[in-house]
């Protein structure tokens, strides 16, 4: 009876996906769309589209879509225009922090305090002449009476590489747009803002302190009793961490270290589960953030590093019972290796987990694909039961790839830190 209850939430689920999904890219069949409907193009897609045929046939590219989806956001998406705005934190020189909400963008029709949003992403207006709401110039006005308020331009580089230049338009002026700063660039202004991930790994956090005090509370009230109920359950995660991974990839300083390894399991574990979820509060993509994962890596790193004893750094910089000239070669290796491990743990887990969910968005456009986007029924018909057979597969799997990769990451972690740990008795051995 429970294998069937298994099966019939996990078919659930994959209903509840592919319907969801559709539903939203429905909405923004073939075209790339924010929140709200409004379509992004650029000037010269517009008047193609202005000379076009009226029924030209209109292919559909679900690569937007799919990126919109894996992607942080300003706001979070619940069903079809509604979203929920999230807090907006800004810096920039001359104006310190600022504080104001997402909604006072309008889902993309209006400026505030200086900035725009962007399909759900904050962007600095440069030179904007105020820092008041007001609204923007639409770009452009689609058959349907949508707005484009952005306009996004692909130029090339002096070295040729293909960059996204978008801009916006207010009071016949037209304004640049610039985007906070990422690894290896740079920006005038500093986003700090309360994200989508942000507001996922929050609700993680709360989770876990409200399971972990719990269970807490039920041993502290219930000594000597056998566990039930949510403790039950989580039980034998504890045991299993502890006694298969824990101490033996550690050694006896395993209790030292316990925490963190139990820490980074449950965080990521609850994580990848929240963004199984097609819906409000889940869909959030957080390990499929690079940022979130190197910071998780970096842990790692800084732990495993700082509790290396003379042992570990020996065998990095100057090898024993091994030949001058051999040692001259491992030492540029070995200190590779320092971040090569954290840099594989990190990028394992961005990819394991960006892959799945984009997998299963390209599996739900098959809809659109199929349906010649809105023109063929039947088409849309198969591409529904394709999507929902193929879903269903990939939710099993992404089901197991949440808990296998919140599995590897705390392994290889407690393996590192024992590998620092460790006791070498060369002079015994020999």
């Amino acid at each position: 009876m429970k294998g069937f209850a298994r099966q019939f939430l996990i078919l659930l689920l994959s209903f509840a996906s592919t319907f969801v999904l559709a539903q939203q890219e429905g909405d923004s069949s073939g075209h790339d769309q924010d929140p709200a409907g409004h379509v992004e193009t650029t000037d010269h897609q517009a008047g193609e589209a202005e000379h076009s045929a009226p029924h030209a046939e209109e292919k559909y590219n679900p690569s937007p879509l799919v990126m919109g989806h894996i992607g942080d956001a300003h706001e979070f998406h619940i069903w079809g225009n509604i979203s929920l705005p999230l807090p907006c934190i800004t810096y920039e020189e001359g104006h310190g922090l600022s504080f104001f909400s997402s909604s006072a963008f309008h889902h993309g029709t209006m400026a505030s305090h200086g900035y725009v949003l962007d399909h759900g992403v904050l962007r600095k207006v440069i030179d904007f002449p105020t820092r008041d709401a007001v609204e923007l110039d639409p770009i452009h006005t689609d058959e349907e009476g949508h707005a484009h308020y952005v306009h996004t331009e692909e130029v090339k580089d002096e070295v040729g590489k293909i960059a996204e230049h978008k801009s916006i338009s207010y009071q016949g002026q037209t304004y640049n747009l610039e985007a906070a700063s990422k690894i290896f660039s740079a920006s005038s202004w500093i986003d700090f803002s309360i994200t989508k991930n942000v507001t996922t790994m929050l609700l993680a956090t709360i989770l876990l302190f409200v399971i972990f005090f719990g269970m807490k509370r039920f041993y502290a009230n219930n000594e000597g009793k056998a566990p039930r109920g949510l403790t039950n359950f989580m039980e034998p995660f504890f045991e299993f961490m502890r006694d298969e991974v824990v101490k033996p990839s550690i050694g006896p300083k395993w209790e030292k270290y316990m925490g963190l390894i139990m820490s980074l399991f449950f965080f990521i574990l609850v994580c990848n589960l929240l963004g199984l979820i097609p819906f409000f509060p889940g869909s959030g993509n957080v390990m499929g953030n690079i940022s979130v994962t190197i910071v998780l890596a970096l842990i790692t790193f800084v732990v495993v590093n700082f509790s290396g004893n003379k042992h570990y750094w020996q065998h990095i910089f100057w090898m024993p019972n091994v030949p001058v000239p051999i040692k001259i070669l491992f030492i540029p290796i070995e200190l590779a290796g320092l971040f090569i491990k954290p840099f594989t743990l990190l990028i394992r887990l961005f990819a394991n987990i960006t892959a799945g969910h984009t997998i299963i968005l390209s599996l739900v456009s098959l809809i659109f694909i199929f349906g010649e986007v809105g023109q063929n029924v039947g088409g849309a018909s198969v591409g529904a039961v394709v999507a929902f057979i193929f879903v269903a597969f990939m939710n099993l799997l992404e089901l197991l790839v949440a808990v296998l990769q919140a599995f590897i990451f705390a392994l290889l972690s407690a393996l590192y830190i024992g590998a620092a740990v460790e006791e070498h008795h060369h002079e015994e051995a020999h």
